[in-house]
């Protein structure tokens, strides 16, 4: 049976910015799929220890005043995260995350600044994988479509429903079908394994970063840097202090 129509797992963040490296943690998901549908979740409401700015909370719906009264501490929230995603990654099955390259680089800093084991760490120095990430598959498969690439927008592009959008738990939930959808529709990416898929989303994660790279250059912006890891971001300069 081809990854898509084995167990699954859905993950998502929503958070205090759109700075990986900065944000914080506000609200998370953790749904296992099922065959498109939901078999177990966890969620959580963490208070982010920062002001959640109004750009963020018009979004997510979470304000300070109540991440504060009812969130839990952002290093409680980070650290039963990672435990329950390398669960799932120890026992070998794939997460989905939408973007994840944002995602993870954020529960990453958020582990580092708490002090707590990485990701890599909890599974004795293993990579962290597989990652499947709609996102940047959808980008690779079907690179020339016109339109947005937002989760509502590639939701509309293959038929998935998602009523509650910036809801980690919808959200997560809406992943996992995009990314099974995406596979149905196309066979290339159905036929690799995860972990072939992780591979494949690294190199086309890098050649659109170089694309990008090129792109900027040719408008004059020689200084540019444009990341190229995935699925995280490189934090090797906040493990050096």
């Amino acid at each position: 049976m081809a990854w898509h129509g084995e167990p699954l797992v859905g993950f998502d963040l929503e958070t205090t910015g759109t700075e990986p490296l900065e944000a914080r943690i506000v609200t998370a998901a953790i749904v296992a799929v099922r065959a498109g549908e939901p078999v177990r979740q966890r969620g959580w409401l963490a208070d982010p220890g920062i002001r959640i700015p109004a750009q963020a909370s018009a979004i997510h719906g979470i304000t300070s005043e109540h991440a504060t009264a009812e969130g839990r501490p952002a290093r409680d929230v980070a650290d039963e995260i990672a435990e329950t995603l390398t669960g799932y990654w120890a026992q070998g099955v794939p997460v989905v995350a939408y973007n994840a390259a944002f995602d993870l680089t954020l529960l990453t800093a958020e582990l580092q600044r708490h002090g707590l084991p990485s990701l890599s760490a909890r599974l004795d120095g293993s990579p962290i994988g597989p990652v499947i990430d709609p996102y940047t598959i959808d980008r690779a498969v079907d690179r020339y479509r016109k339109g947005k690439r937002t989760l509502e927008a590639v939701c509309v592009e293959y038929g998935v429903v998602l009523d509650t959008a910036h809801d980690a738990t919808a959200d997560a939930l809406a992943a996992v079908r995009v990314a099974c959808a995406i596979a149905t529709r196309h066979g290339s990416v159905a036929s690799l394994t995860p972990m072939e898929l992780h591979e494949r989303q690294i190199q086309w994660y890098a050649e659109r970063a170089a694309d990008f790279q090129r792109f900027l250059r040719g408008k004059g912006d020689v200084e540019a840097v444009v990341d190229a890891s995935w699925p995280l971001r490189e934090l090797a300069a906040r493990t050096t202090g």
